[in-house]
C-alpha cells in the first residue's frame, strides 16, 4: 500500500463517472453520516483502488466494488486511510475485472467549525442561537464530506439525497425531483447533475428567505439569505439575471444549468464560492442594503457576483486540468467580472479601477519569493496558497494586456471557440493560447509563455539620445536587485497626444527606435514641454517604466497640467513610487512627483496617492522621524483641495466614485492627524450615537469617522472604543461590523489596541472577521507581533486549515522595517513553520528586508530635510 502514499495525484486505473451521494447531516450534535456509490470504469489491471478521504471514519464492513456485467462482489482483504496523504486505499484478494461496476461505501463525519469540508455555521433566528450545514470544497475539502477521487480532472456526474430536519430548507447543485416526509424528516432527493469536477459540489441546509427572478430563457435565479435579510437580496438577483444574459451572449453557450441559486452564509472563509448551480457568499459580497451600505459595498457586490457567475462557463463548464491552472480558473473570472460589471454600471468607470488588480499583481510579482503564474504542485495542502494576487490579478491583468494586444473582438470570437470545444471537459493554459492564436494569427502561445511561466515582470527603461529612444528591460524586483527574467513585452507608447500612438513588440533586452521613423509624419512640429512621451498607454501591461530625467520632467509637468487620462497619471505615480522603494529613486523625487497631484479628483489616482502617503509615512517614521511631522503636514496640505471640494456630505446627484472617494479623503487625512477633521468627525460620531438614522453620518463616510474618533482614544480616553462596541453589539449587518472592525485598532495607544485584538478572537466576533482588525496603527506594530506570538498555537487550531492563517503572518510581520526583526521572526518560526504558511512566511521576510534596505536608503539621502521642509510650507 505504500507505494499510494506521498503522490501528488491519484492513480489512473479506476475512473469515476456518476456518484450516488446520501448525506444525513445532525445539526444539533454537529456530525453526518452518509452513503456514496461511485460508479467506476477499471481501464487497468489492478488489486487496488485508491480515492481520496480525509477526517472522515469508513465502515469497512460496508465497503463493496460490484462488477456491473458479472453482478460479483468483491471485498477488499484490507482498508487503509492515510490521514497525511488523505487517500483511502482498498486492496482485494483477485485483480478487479475491466470494466464498469459500483463502489459502495458508508462513512460518518464531523460538521466542523473550520469554514471548509462540510461545515456549520451558526446564526440566530427569533432569539434562538442555531446551526446551518454548508460545503466549501475548493481546493480539496469534497473529500472530507464523502470519498471520491478530488481531482478537477476527474469530472463526473453527481445524485444527491440529503436527509434533513423536515422545517428546514436543504438546497444542492440541482433542483430538487422529490421530497418525502417521514415524520420530522424529510427526504429530499435533486436532478442528476451534468458531469463536474468534485469541488463544485455543493450542499447548504438551514432557515432562509429568498427573492427570485427568470432570465428571458427562463433560468430561475434566486437569492437565499437569513429570515429577514430577503430585501438585502434584490440589488444581487438584479446582477445576477443581468450577467448571466451578458455571459450567454459573450460566451456564445448558454447557462447550462436549469436554476441559479446564491446564498449568504454568515461564516464564510473566502469571499464567495462558485459551485455549479448553489453560489455561496459572504454575507458582505452578496446583500446589500439601500440605508446602511456604502457605494463601495454595492461595487463589491456586483464584482464578486459577476466573479461567481463568469466561473459557471470558465472553471465550471469547461476546467482546469490540475491546480498548475488555477490562475485560468481566476484571472479570468477576474477580468471578465470587470467587463460585466462595466455593461451594467458604465457610469461607475470600473476599468480604472481594474488597476488595483494589476498593482496588487505588481507587488506581490516584484518579490523573489514570488511564484510563476503556473505553479507545480506537489500536495494538497500547496494549494491554498496560491489562491493570491498572482493567479487572481496577475492572471487577471495579463489576460488584459493580451486582449488589449489581440483586440477586444478577435479575443471574444476565439474565447467563444475555447468554451465550446472544451466544453464539459478540463483543459490547460495551452488550449487557450491554441484557441486565441487559432483566432488571432499572432504567436500567443510564444508570447505569453514568458509571462505565465517565469515569475517576476520587466521595468523598461526609457531614454533620449538625440532623436533616438532607447528601451532597455530587465527584471524588476522590489529589493532593488538584480533579476535574470526576459519577456516579450508589448509596448505602447504615444507622444505629446494621445493621437499620435504607437506600439510594437520588445523581445530583446535593449532596442533602439528613431523617433522619425516610430512616428513618421505623427510628429508634432515643435517639441517643447508639452512633448512627453508616455510609455505603457492606460497601464494595459504588466510592467513597470522608468524614464530618463528629461522625460520625467515633462512627464510632470503634463500630470500638473492634467494632459493625461486618469490610468496613465496613476501609473506615473506608482512606477515611481515602485522605484523608489527599490532605490532607484530618491524619496525627494517621489514626494517633489505627489506634489503634482494637489488638484488631483480622480478616485484611482488619489486613492492610490493616499496608500502611498501611508507607506511614506511609515518609512518616514523609521527612518526620519525628526521630518515625520513636516512630511504629515504636506500629506494634508496636499489632500485639502479634494476634501473641500468633496465635503463632508453627498451632494445630490453626484458619482458613485466621488461617494466612494469622500470616505477615503477623510481617513487620509484623520490617518494624518488633521485636527478639523479629527473634530468634525467626533461631531458627526456623537450625533449618530444619539440618532442611528442622523442624515450626518452616511455610510460612505462611517469607516473615515470610525478610524478618525479612534485617533484620539487611548486606555485612558475610552469613550469611542467603548462607543463603537456597542454600534458592533447593536447591528446586525455584516458591513456595518465589518466597518467597525478595521476601525478599532486605528488608535495610537499600544494597550488599546491589544485589548482591541484581544477582542477579535473573543466570540463576539466571527473567526473569518478577525483579520479586518490587523490593519494597524505604526504604534501598534510591535503589540501585534506580541499578541501574534502568544496566540499562535490558537491560530494554527482556528486557521491553520486553510488560506486565513496566511492573512495573520502576513499582517504580524511585514509592517516591520529592521533586519534585526526578520531575524527575531525567523528565530521565532524556526520550530512552528507549517507547509500551509512557507510561501506567506518568505514573502513576509522578504518585506521587512526591503522596508529596512528603503529606511537605511532615505536615512542617508541628502538635500531630503530641506525638500520636505519645502513642501510642508509650500502655499498653494
Amino acid at each position: 500500500m505504500d507505494q499510494f502514499k506521498g503522490q501528488p495525484r491519484l492513480p489512473k486505473f479506476a475512473v469515476p463517472k456518476r456518484y450516488d451521494v446520501r448525506l444525513r447531516p445532525d445539526l444539533v450534535d454537529c456530525c453526518f453520516s452518509g452513503s456514496v456509490a461511485i460508479h467506476l470504469d477499471i481501464v487497468a489491471p489492478t488489486s487496488y483502488i485508491v480515492l481520496n478521504a480525509a477526517e472522515l471514519s469508513v465502515s469497512d464492513d460496508a465497503l463493496s466494488f460490484t462488477n456491473r456485467d458479472s453482478s460479483k462482489v468483491f471485498k477488499p482483504s484490507r482498508v487503509e486511510l492515510f490521514e497525511q496523504d488523505e487517500i483511502l486505499v482498498l486492496e482485494f484478494p483477485d485483480s478487479l475485472p475491466i470494466g464498469l461496476g459500483v463502489l459502495t461505501i458508508q462513512f460518518e463525519g464531523t460538521l466542523n467549525d473550520r469554514m471548509k469540508g462540510f461545515y456549520r455555521s451558526k446564526y440566530e433566528h427569533n432569539g434562538e442561537q442555531k446551526n446551518m450545514a454548508v460545503t466549501q470544497f475548493e481546493p480539496a475539502d469534497a473529500r472530507k464530506c464523502f470519498p471520491c477521487w478530488d481531482e478537477p480532472a476527474c469530472k463526473a456526474t453527481f445524485k444527491i439525497t440529503l436527509d434533513v430536519p423536515s422545517e428546514l430548507t436543504a438546497l444542492s447543485n440541482m433542483p430538487v425531483i422529490e421530497e418525502k416526509i417521514n415524520g420530522n424528516i424529510k427526504i429530499v432527493s435533486y436532478q442528476e447533475s451534468p458531469i463536474m469536477s468534485t469541488y463544485l459540489v455543493a450542499v447548504v441546509v438551514g432557515l432562509f428567505d429568498f427573492v427570485e427572478d427568470y432570465t428571458s430563457d427562463g433560468v430561475k435565479v434566486r437569492v437565499y439569505c437569513q429570515a429577514g435579510k430577503a430585501n438585502q437580496g434584490k440589488f444581487a438577483l438584479y446582477v445576477a439575471v443581468k450577467t448571466l444574459e451578458l455571459f450567454k451572449h459573450y460566451f456564445e453557450t448558454p447557462y447550462s444549468l436549469p436554476k441559479l441559486d446564491m446564498i449568504a452564509i454568515p461564516d464564510f472563509a473566502a469571499g464567495a464560492m462558485e459551485n455549479y448551480g448553489l453560489v455561496t457568499y459572504r454575507e458582505t459580497a452578496l446583500l446589500y442594503d439601500d440605508q446602511h451600505s456604502a457605494a463601495a459595498n454595492k461595487q463589491r457586490v456586483a464584482t464578486v457576483v459577476a466573479h461567481e457567475l463568469a466561473h459557471q462557463w470558465f472553471g465550471n463548464l469547461v476546467t482546469m486540468e490540475w491546480w498548475t491552472h488555477l490562475w485560468l480558473n481566476e484571472g479570468f473570472a477576474t477580468w471578465v467580472s470587470y467587463l460585466a460589471t462595466d455593461s451594467l454600471f458604465p457610469e461607475w468607470k470600473i476599468w480604472s479601477q481594474f488597476l488595483d488588480e494589476t498593482i496588487e499583481g505588481l507587488k506581490l510579482d516584484g518579490l523573489a519569493e514570488s511564484h510563476p503564474i503556473e505553479v507545480e504542485i506537489n500536495h494538497a495542502h500547496e494549494i491554498d496558497e496560491i489562491f493570491d494576487a498572482i493567479s487572481y490579478r496577475k492572471g487577471a491583468s495579463v489576460i488584459r494586456m493580451l486582449q488589449s494586444y489581440l483586440g477586444a473582438e478577435c479575443f471574444q470570437r476565439s474565447l467563444a471557440s475555447y468554451i465550446k470545444r472544451y466544453a464539459c471537459s478540463n483543459a490547460k493554459t495551452e488550449d487557450l493560447w491554441a484557441a486565441l492564436e487559432e483566432g488571432s494569427g499572432e504567436p500567443v502561445n510564444k508570447l505569453m509563455d514568458s509571462w505565465t511561466k517565469q515569475k517576476g515582470y520587466p521595468v523598461v527603461t526609457v531614454r533620449v539620445n538625440n532623436e533616438k529612444l532607447e528601451f532597455e528591460q530587465s527584471q524588476f524586483l522590489s529589493s532593488g536587485a538584480h533579476g535574470e527574467g526576459h519577456w516579450i513585452v508589448p509596448i505602447t507608447l504615444c507622444l505629446g497626444s494621445y493621437d499620435v500612438c504607437k506600439n510594437f513588440l520588445l523581445q530583446e533586452k535593449t532596442e533602439t527606435r528613431d523617433v522619425n521613423e516610430l512616428f513618421g509624419s505623427q510628429i508634432p512640429q515643435e517639441i517643447g514641454p508639452s512633448s512627453w512621451i508616455k510609455l505603457n498607454v492606460d497601464q494595459t501591461g504588466f510592467y513597470r517604466v522608468k524614464y530618463d530625467e528629461g522625460l520625467a520632467a515633462r512627464l510632470r509637468y503634463a500630470v500638473e497640467k492634467q494632459l493625461l487620462s486618469a490610468t496613465d497619471r496613476f501609473g506615473i505615480l506608482d512606477d515611481v513610487y515602485a522605484l523608489c522603494m527599490a532605490r532607484k529613486e530618491t524619496l525627494t523625487s517621489l514626494l517633489a512627483l505627489m506634489g503634482a497631484y494637489r488638484e488631483e479628483l480622480d478616485y484611482i489616482v488619489l486613492s492610490n496617492l493616499i496608500t502611498i502617503s501611508h507607506k511614506v509615512e511609515r518609512i518616514a517614521a523609521d527612518s526620519v522621524p525628526e521630518l515625520l511631522n513636516y512630511i504629515k503636514q504636506f500629506f494634508i496640505n496636499l489632500f485639502q483641495f479634494s476634501a473641500e471640494k468633496l465635503g463632508w456630505d453627498p451632494k445630490p446627484g453626484e458619482s458613485h466614485l466621488d461617494a466612494m472617494l469622500r470616505g477615503e479623503v477623510l481617513t487620509a487625512l484623520a490617518v494624518s492627524g488633521h485636527d478639523l477633521t479629527l473634530d468634525e468627525a467626533s461631531r458627526r460620531f456623537q450625533a449618530f450615537l444619539e440618532d442611528r438614522s442622523t442624515r450626518l453620518l452616511p455610510p460612505d463616510i462611517r469607516k473615515a469617522t470610525y478610524v478618525a474618533v479612534m485617533q484620539r482614544a487611548s486606555k485612558s480616553n475610552r469613550f469611542a472604543y467603548e462607543s463603537l462596541l456597542k454600534v458592533y453589539r447593536e447591528t446586525d449587518l455584516s458591513q456595518e461590523k465589518t466597518r467597525i472592525l478595521s476601525s478599532l485598532t486605528s488608535s495610537h495607544d499600544p494597550d488599546l489596541i491589544l485589548e482591541a485584538l484581544n477582542f477579535m478572537l473573543s466570540s463576539e466576533v466571527r473567526s473569518q472577521d478577525a483579520v479586518f482588525g490587523l490593519a494597524v496603527s505604526l504604534e501598534g506594530r510591535e503589540v501585534t507581533w506580541t499578541w501574534f506570538k502568544e496566540n499562535w498555537e490558537h491560530l494554527l487550531k482556528t486557521y491553520g486549515a486553510g488560506f486565513l492563517i496566511t492573512r495573520f503572518v502576513s499582517a504580524a510581520v511585514s509592517p516591520f522595517a529592521s533586519f534585526e526583526k526578520a531575524k527575531e521572526v525567523e528565530e521565532f518560526f524556526a520550530t512552528r513553520s507549517q507547509p500551509a504558511i512557507a510561501r506567506t512566511l518568505k514573502q513576509s521576510l522578504e518585506r521587512v528586508h526591503i522596508n529596512a534596505s528603503w529606511v537605511h536608503s532615505v536615512r542617508n539621502e541628502q538635500h531630503l530635510a530641506q525638500a520636505v521642509q519645502e513642501l510642508a510650507f509650500r502655499k498653494y
